[in-house]
């Protein structure tokens, strides 16, 4: 199995980026998807998850609003949208897909996003 996230780079406050990840060797669409992010000297969060048909979100309170995940079956690739970017969004991102909500059984490797301010 492997989700390769890509995407990531430095980009000003207020600015957007497009994040993807792109997972083989499972049934895609049979996981629920999540993107987590882990900031320096911080613990990892959840910040956005999508149910197997893309049908149900969920974002956490922090980026809800400014970020959008979304999926396409047929590329088994999952998608995070961030515009109105801050400083604080500074982190690595990584990709996640579980067969259960709330949980993640399998990790990508990250891909870092920086904000300048």
């Amino acid at each position: 199995v492997q989700l390769q996230a890509f995407g990531g780079g430095l980009v000003q406050a207020g600015g957007s980026l497009r994040l993807s990840c792109v997972v083989s060797g499972l049934s895609f669409r049979n996981y629920v998807m999540a993107w987590f992010r882990q900031a320096p000297g911080k613990e990892r969060e959840r910040i956005a998850s999508i149910n197997w048909s893309g049908s149900s979100t969920n974002y956490a309170d922090s980026v809800a609003g400014r970020f959008t995940i979304s999926r396409d079956n047929a590329k088994s690739t999952v998608y995070l949208q961030m515009d109105s970017l801050k400083p604080e969004d500074t982190a690595v991102y990584y990709c996640t897909g579980a067969l259960v909500t709330g949980e993640a059984d399998y990790w990508g490797k990250g891909t870092q996003v920086t904000v300048s301010s």
